[in-house]
C-alpha cells in the first residue's frame, strides 16, 4: 500500500489591517454636580422608604399612595444606580 504524502501549509503573511486607526477621545471626569445628584437620588430613595416605614400612615399623601411608596423609593434608588454607569 502506498504511503500518503504529507502536505505542508504555505506560510502566508499575516492579514493586513485595512482600517485607519482612530484616536479615542479621552473622557473627562464627571461634573461634581452630577455626582451629587447621583448620590442624592439614591439617598432620597432610601429616605423615602425609611419615612414610609416609620410614619407612612400619618403623612396624608404617603397614605394615599399606599404600596406605590415602594415603587417611588426603589425607583429613585434605581435612577441613582443607573446614573453610576455614566459616572467617570
Amino acid at each position: 500500500m502506498p504511503k500518503s504524502k504529507v502536505r505542508k501549509k504555505a506560510s502566508s503573511p499575516p492579514p493586513v489591517d485595512r482600517r485607519t486607526p482612530v484616536k479615542a477621545k479621552s473622557a473627562s471626569p464627571s461634573h461634581p454636580i452630577y455626582v451629587g445628584v447621583m448620590l442624592g437620588m439614591m439617598l432620597l430613595g432610601l429616605l423615602w422608604l425609611v419615612v414610609n416605614y416609620l410614619a407612612g400612615p400619618k403623612i396624608p399623601f404617603m397614605a394615599e399612595l399606599g404600596p406605590w411608596n415602594f415603587a417611588v423609593g426603589f425607583g429613585l434608588m434605581i435612577i441613582g444606580l443607573l446614573m453610576t454607569m455614566k459616572w467617570r
